[in-house]
């Protein structure tokens, strides 16, 4: 090896340490933060500290934590089993079926994508609220099911998808709704994995349009209660950081236990 490849490789060692600090120490200061005083982490005590106990108790006291998890939990499931099947029907059904229109629909559903949430935001809001929705979990649910980005997503997994499984699943008989339930689905599970991960950390992080729907506190999120433990008065930056590391848990747990289907999902490969 000479010098010039083994200058190279430090460098290229140098900044994945770099890139690799970055993204570990915001969960470093997280953590350590749990365990300090607010006034410890307002100097930037950068240390353990022994407050964990207490911020846990002080954290538990000032938050339903049951009916919040359960809120963060039924909306971000449920969202993300509807969003899965409306979708990967959509996406099967738009590289599956042939029509003069079909790509023309596809390119309309694209161009939504530029549209802002903030356009919408309103006359979202109107409608729940003349439907009688607002602050029920289907004012949540209801607008983030059909997800044209997923939709885009499964339709180009689905290019992948081999032919000759389909046409010989109707010579054996199935018809359209046996081969996606009993082949494709099974075909398709790295994508479904991927999609998954996506849609879960997506409605379980979603900040704006809970905050505008769900006006009692029975109903908040867990992401909705960190936010007004922070925007306190008086913040206290220990219970922050505990509902923190809680919020953070369930999202790390989903994509630790996809991650291998997450990575085949993301590259395309169908097993």
């Amino acid at each position: 090896m000479t010098l010039f490849d083994r200058v190279q490789r430090a460098m290229v060692y140098v900044l994945l340490s770099l890139a690799a600090f970055v993204s570990i120490f915001p969960f470093f200061w997280m953590i350590v933060g749990s365990t300090n005083t607010s006034a410890d982490i307002i100097r930037g005590k950068a240390s353990f500290g022994d407050q964990l106990l207490i911020n846990i108790v002080n954290f538990l006291a000032s938050v339903d934590l049951f009916s919040v998890l359960f809120n963060s939990t039924f909306i971000a499931v449920t969202t993300t089993f509807f969003t899965l099947v409306v979708s990967s029907l959509a996406g099967y059904g738009f590289e599956m079926f042939r029509s003069a229109f079909r790509e023309r629909v596809f390119a309309v559903l694209l161009l939504m994508l530029s549209i802002p949430f903030a356009a919408i935001m309103v006359p979202l809001f109107v409608m729940m609220a003349r439907m009688g929705m607002i602050n029920t979990y289907s004012a949540i649910i209801l607008p983030t099911i059909s997800s044209i980005f997923i939709i885009f997503y499964f339709r180009q997994s689905t290019k992948a998808f081999p032919g000759e499984l389909r046409d010989a699943a109707r010579i054996d008989g199935l018809n359209e709704w046996q081969i996606f339930f009993r082949i494709y689905i099974p075909v398709m599970r790295s994508t479904y994995a991927a999609a998954t991960i996506i849609v879960f950390m997506a409605n379980w992080n979603n900040y704006l349009w809970p905050l505008i729907v769900l006006q009692t506190n029975e109903m908040k999120t867990i992401t909705l209660v960190i936010s007004s433990l922070a925007s306190a008065y008086y913040p206290d930056f220990g219970l922050v950081m505990v509902g923190t590391i809680l919020a953070t848990l369930p999202t790390l747990v989903v994509f630790f236990v996809l991650q291998r289907l997450f990575v085949e999902g993301m590259v395309g490969s169908i097993k």
